[in-house]
C-alpha cells in the first residue's frame, strides 16, 4: 500500500520516479506554490512528484472546490434544461461525451464523485438505476433532494447491501493518489462480469505538447496521475479488468481553458476569464467548427485530450 512516506514512488506500479525538471503553477485557482512533474522508470505514468500529503489536498479541496449550492439563478436553470433536451445529446456527439451522458442502458449503477447529481439525473433518464458516492455533504444533500440514494463514504469503506452492475468514474481517477486501491474496491462493489466506464485526461495528448505547462489538464496540485492507453491498461489489468472499449475525444471546453490559461494565467493569481461564460462559451463554439479537422485527427490517432474506457470485470 502507497502511503505518504513513498512519495518518490510510481503510485500504478510503486517503481521509482524519476524527475523531469518541469516545474507547474496553478492556472485555475491562483495556488502559489510550484510542483513538479517526474515519470515512472517502469510503467511510464507521470504524476506529481513528490506527492502532495492527504492532509494538505485535503485543505486544498476544501478552499477551492467548496460547492456553493447554486440553485434558482437564470443560469442554472438555463444549463439544467439545456441538459435535459436533445440539443445536448447532438452536442455530444459533435463535441465528444467524456461524461457518458449519451449512454443508454439499464442495470444498477454508481456514480463516484456524483456532486449535486446532474449526471444522476442523466443516466436514470436514460434507462439505469443511479446511485451517487460524494464525499462533500452539501452536494450530497442536493443530490438526495432530486430523489436520489447518495453514498457519503470514501470507496475503502464503502460495502452496498447489493453490488453494482456499472461503476462510473468520470474524470475522476486522476484525482487519486492511490488508484491501484480505488479500482480494486471498484471491483468489490461490481457484480460479475460488471463494467468501469472511466474519463480522464490524455498524457499524450498533442495539445500537452503545445500548451506546455498551460495545458488545462495538468491541474496541479488536483491531478495526481496523468495516464495514457499504455499505464491506464496496467492498471486495469493488474485488478482483474480487461478494456472492451476505449477511444479518445478532445472536448472544445478543454482547448478553450488551455487558451485561456495560455494568455491569462498568472502564478499565484486566479484566472478569472475561465469563469466568463460568454467568452468560453464563444471559444467552444469557435473552436467546434473550425478546429474540427485538427480535433478529428488527434482522437484517431491516439493523441487526442481525453481518454474514455469500458472495462469488464473478470471475475
Amino acid at each position: 500500500m502507497l502511503n505518504n512516506r513513498d512519495h518518490n514512488k510510481c503510485i500504478v506500479c510503486f517503481d521509482k520516479i524519476e524527475d523531469l525538471n518541469f516545474n507547474l503553477f496553478d492556472t485555475r485557482f491562483g495556488i502559489k506554490n510550484l510542483y513538479q512533474i517526474g515519470k515512472c522508470s517502469n510503467c511510464g505514468l507521470i504524476q506529481i512528484f513528490p506527492l502532495p500529503s492527504e492532509d494538505d489536498l485535503k485543505a486544498l479541496y476544501e478552499e477551492n472546490y467548496n460547492f456553493g449550492g447554486e440553485s434558482g439563478t437564470v443560469y442554472s436553470r438555463l444549463r439544467d434544461h439545456f441538459l435535459s433536451s436533445s440539443a445536448y445529446l447532438l452536442w455530444l456527439f459533435l463535441d465528444g461525451d467524456v461524461s457518458f451522458h449519451s449512454y443508454f442502458g439499464s442495470g444498477s449503477l454508481l456514480d463516484v464523485g456524483c456532486n449535486e447529481g446532474r449526471s444522476l439525473l442523466i443516466y436514470k433518464k436514460h434507462g439505469f438505476r443511479p446511485e451517487g458516492l460524494e464525499l462533500n455533504e452539501k452536494a450530497a444533500a442536493v443530490a438526495t433532494a432530486k430523489g436520489f440514494k447518495i453514498h457519503t463514504e470514501l470507496i475503502e469503506d464503502f460495502y452496498p447491501e447489493e453490488k453494482y452492475d456499472l461503476v462510473v468514474l468520470a474524470n475522476v481517477l486522476e484525482h487519486s493518489t492511490r488508484p491501484t486501491e480505488m479500482i480494486r474496491h471498484v471491483a468489490r462493489i461490481l457484480n460479475p462480469g460488471g463494467q468501469v466506464w472511466i474519463s480522464c485526461p490524455n498524457v499524450e495528448s498533442w495539445q500537452r505538447k503545445l500548451f506546455g505547462r498551460y495545458w488545462i489538464n495538468w491541474h496541479v496540485p488536483f491531478h495526481i496521475a496523468h495516464y495514457s492507453n499504455k499505464t491506464l491498461n496496467i492498471l486495469l489489468m493488474d485488478e482483474g479488468f480487461h478494456i472492451e472499449d476505449i477511444r479518445q475525444e478532445s472536448p472544445s471546453a478543454w482547448m478553450t481553458q488551455s487558451l485561456i490559461a495560455r494568455f491569462y494565467a498568472k502564478r499565484g493569481k486566479p484566472t478569472k476569464k475561465l469563469r466568463n461564460p460568454l467568452l468560453v462559451g464563444s471559444m467552444m463554439l469557435f473552436i467546434r467548427l473550425f478546429c474540427f479537422p485538427i480535433l478529428w485527427f488527434g482522437n484517431h490517432f491516439g493523441i487526442g485530450d481525453c481518454l474514455v474506457v469500458k472495462a469488464k470485470k473478470d471475475f
